[in-house]
């Protein structure tokens, strides 16, 4: 489960970083070019990208709209290029806990697919605090935001997997778009949508748009009193931040409107502490009611225009799909050296997983009679959470020995 995310090779790319000049201090085109447009993968929800690091070391970064500065997970990498670092910090907890140390570095190009990156700056974790490979089944090296979406107009399309990068002065949005205004407050953009809660209450709430989140709605019970968690709920690990494990509530809000969509029994978590769910380098905190996240952005294609404050939405086939929360009751991490080896991190109590005697630890070898080692971790999670009622007949490896397993999805919220 990622905050709230198999590939064995990396994509890799060349081309003329200069462009045949100077670099431009911060992303750029190639002479004469206004729009480029990348191909994309989609794991949990979230939009990773290819990179190449000081034009060197092919990577993968997470495209995360509540990012200021870009972030490597893993110093290795950084240290195989022998980056020089400016400064070191150190990552606290709310107790004020060491997590872990960061370094800074300067002046290091990031690039991807006709698009160059020069004179960056970047965050460097000593290690994978934040576990993004294991959580996501995928390989992912770290995070880039606001940098890119400063510069360019950025068109998500999560249903043909590709990302579009535009200069702003040549961008005209297509009339089958919603314009939607968003305010820009310390490199994060915001929007205001109608929320509606189950006791028939509509709120105008200002939400967080975090395409580096996975969830769908994130709701904080302190920014307005009438928000609180509903009756029926479960407690659930709710994903990572910079705190450790972020625990919460899961339950549904009646309905949310972004623009002119309204979308029905949304699936929206309640963190026990709020404070925590922010990411490395998200910066000062502004204030919201909440967060929207992949699983409700990615119903949509989606434009954003930092430039001009204004977001665009089209709904897209996955529109319609209902919301629904890790019906089997198990969370799975990616583990081996392909990352094809699925284990329970995680068992919910009074789930059917927990009844039909599911333990952390457990390897998922197949579902419904199909081995499972030909697909990510993406695809397994979807397994399991396809519809209620649906059978599940899971073979599994425990402590050598395989073993059957069947039971029904259900849904507890």
């Amino acid at each position: 489960m990622v905050k709230k995310i198999c590939f064995c090779a990396v994509l890799i790319f060349s081309f003329n970083n200069t462009f045949g000049q100077e670099p431009i201090l911060g992303f750029s085109f190639p002479p004469k070019v206004s729009r480029v447009e990348i191909p994309i993968e989609i794991h949990n929800n979230l939009v990773v990208v290819p990179i190449i690091l000081n034009n060197q070391l092919p990577l993968k970064f997470i495209i995360d709209t509540g990012v200021r500065t870009a972030i490597l997970t893993e110093k290795v990498y950084s240290d195989i290029l022998n980056l020089s670092y400016q400064r070191k910090y150190t990552i606290s907890g709310p107790g004020g806990e060491k997590i872990v140390d960061a370094y800074l570095a300067k002046d290091v190009t990031l690039d991807m697919p006709g698009v160059h990156g020069h004179g960056q700056s970047l965050l460097v974790l000593d290690q994978d605090f934040l576990e993004l490979k294991n959580s996501m089944g995928t390989e992912v090296h770290g995070i880039l935001g606001y940098e890119l979406f400063s510069r360019f107009v950025i068109t998500i399309n999560y249903q043909a997997k590709k990302m579009i990068l535009e200069m702003p002065n040549k961008f005209k949005p297509k009339k089958s778009f919603e314009s939607l205004p968003i305010t820009i407050e310390d490199t994060k953009p915001f929007v205001i949508a109608e929320l509606q809660l189950n006791d028939g209450t509509f709120i105008n709430g200002k939400f967080l748009v975090d395409t580096g989140a996975s969830h769908g709605i994130f709701l904080e019970t302190t920014s307005d009193q009438r928000i609180k968690v509903p009756e029926r709920h479960i407690d659930a690990i709710l994903g990572r931040g910079i705190g450790g494990v972020i625990l919460g509530k899961i339950a549904r809000a009646k309905s949310f409107r972004l623009g002119k969509y309204p979308l029905y029994d949304v699936i929206t978590s309640y963190p026990d502490d709020y404070a925590n769910t922010d990411t490395l380098s998200r910066g000062k905190y502004s204030f919201r009611n909440g967060t929207i996240g992949g699983d409700l952005l990615s119903r949509f294609t989606v434009i954003f225009n930092f430039q001009g404050e204004k977001m665009y939405i089209r709904k897209n086939a996955s529109f319609e799909k209902g919301f629904y929360y890790n019906l089997s009751g198990i969370a799975l991490r990616a583990k081996g050296p392909r990352l094809r080896d699925f284990e329970i991190s995680d068992v919910r109590k009074e789930t059917a997983a927990e009844k039909a005697g599911l333990l952390v630890g457990d390897l998922i070898v197949s579902i419904n009679g199909v081995d499972v080692e030909d697909y990510d971790l993406s695809g397994v999670a979807g397994l399991f959470n396809s519809k209620p009622g649906k059978k599940m007949r899971v073979t599994i490896l425990r402590n050598g020995v395989r073993i059957r397993k069947e039971f029904r999805l259900e849904s507890q919220v």
